[in-house]
């Protein structure tokens, strides 16, 4: 078997070591400009916020992001790589959307005016019942009217990259939004940087991804990562195998459950349990 020379970006160390830290916040902002493609609004600068985010009382939820920031604009972006399908993904989504709108009420006197709030998934799995067609791979979701169409509310966005449907070779690469899916599902995979990612940003990335640059507690943190990653993906797996004969529902939650007990042993806090499987922090306590 090859030894890796990349890391995983699909695991928790190696998406926040590409796109989670100052040193390479230019990584992050290309990959959202190639996503979001608007020249006339492009990214120039992105602050990183808090990414684990309490409630305002004692008793609320925690909300743990993978990568959360802001730009100059105020407009704010929550990003994040979605490892396993989960029963209430939607729900938890627009949960999660929650916590940048609420952070943008001052105390006081407020004229409700919001900026805009992003929520970037990049799944790792599709969307269950083909709820969209087998080419289809990024979706734009925001309020609309369901007679006309029109969008209601557009500073409320969510953006889902279903990666298993992205199937390009690297001669078929046009455009950096086609780039960066190639890179984020292929990664791990190459030996070399591919002659189509010549672009000085790629250059950066692959040298940052690089295993033999990290020091032995970075490739110690990766290799943790990496093993709750195909821990989960294997139990996840099985799951669907017996989803099949004895129902998808079933599946699922067995396969959650044994999820959670494999992180719980190996000494994952509660809240990001909770974040990959869904489950309540106290159906994980009871684990």
């Amino acid at each position: 078997m090859t030894k890796e020379k990349y890391i995983n970006p699909y695991t928790d160390f190696g998406f926040k070591k590409l796109f989670g830290t100052e040193m390479n916040k230019d990584l992050l902002i290309s990959f959202l400009n190639a996503l979001f493609n608007n020249s006339e609004k492009e990214i120039e600068d992105i602050q990183y916020l808090n990414s684990e985010n309490l409630g305002d009382g004692s008793g609320d939820r925690r909300s743990v992001f993978d990568v959360y920031c802001t730009t100059r604009d105020g407009s704010r972006f929550i990003v994040e790589m979605q490892k396993a399908e989960q029963a209430f993904f939607k729900d938890r989504s627009v949960y999660y959307a929650t916590t940048p709108i609420r952070q943008q009420a001052p105390k006081g006197p407020w004229n409700y005016h919001l900026e805009n709030v992003y929520t970037v998934g990049i799944l790792n799995f599709v969307f269950p019942d083909g709820e969209y067609p087998a080419d289809s791979y990024r979706h734009e979701i925001k309020l609309k009217d369901v007679e006309d169409h029109h969008v209601f509310y557009d500073k409320l966005t969510f953006v889902y990259l279903e990666m298993p449907k992205f199937n390009k070779g690297e001669d078929e690469l046009e455009t950096m939004f086609d780039k960066w899916m190639f890179v984020l599902k292929n990664l791990y995979r190459l030996l070399e940087r591919p002659k189509a990612l010549q672009d000085r940003i790629f250059k950066k990335l692959f040298e940052q991804a690089e295993i033999a640059r990290y020091s032995d507690d970075e490739r110690w943190q990766y290799e943790e990562s990496k093993k709750i990653f195909w821990d989960n993906y294997s139990v996840m797996e099985t799951a669907h195998e017996k989803g099949i004969h004895e129902g998808k529902e079933i599946g699922r939650s067995e396969a959650n459950y044994d999820a959670a007990r494999r992180m719980k042993n190996d000494g994952m806090s509660v809240e990001l349990i909770a974040k990959y499987t869904g489950l309540t922090t106290e159906e994980i306590g009871k684990l």
